[in-house]
């Protein structure tokens, strides 16, 4: 792999995570705020394997695999959390967090 294209993936892979962190940021859904989260650490997995092909490594590939393993608990507890809003109002917002106290 040549430098031109660690760079086009690397690029690429930045403006995932600022297209995440920016959704992130400017939503207020939960739901779309996981989404974004999905997409920032897409990105970065993106860095990774690009990173591990240019230097002919396996350690961005054993990350990626950690990260997506993180990502998918990330997910379950957070759809958890989601539903567990919709039952107790109708609309799920960031700001009705403090109805889960207990």
């Amino acid at each position: 792999m040549t430098v031109e294209i660690l760079q086009g993936y690397l690029i690429l892979s930045g403006i995932l995570f600022a297209i995440g962190a920016a959704g992130l940021l400017l939503r207020r859904s939960p739901l779309v705020m996981l989404m974004c989260v999905e997409i920032m650490l897409n990105a970065a997995n993106l860095a990774f394997i690009a990173f591990a092909r240019y230097w002919g490594d396996m350690t961005g590939q054993i990350f990626t695999f950690l990260v997506v393993t993180v990502a998918a608990a990330e997910v379950a507890i957070g759809l958890a959390i989601i539903v567990l809003l919709f039952r107790h109002r109708d609309a799920a917002d960031v700001d009705d967090v403090n109805a889960l106290r207990g």
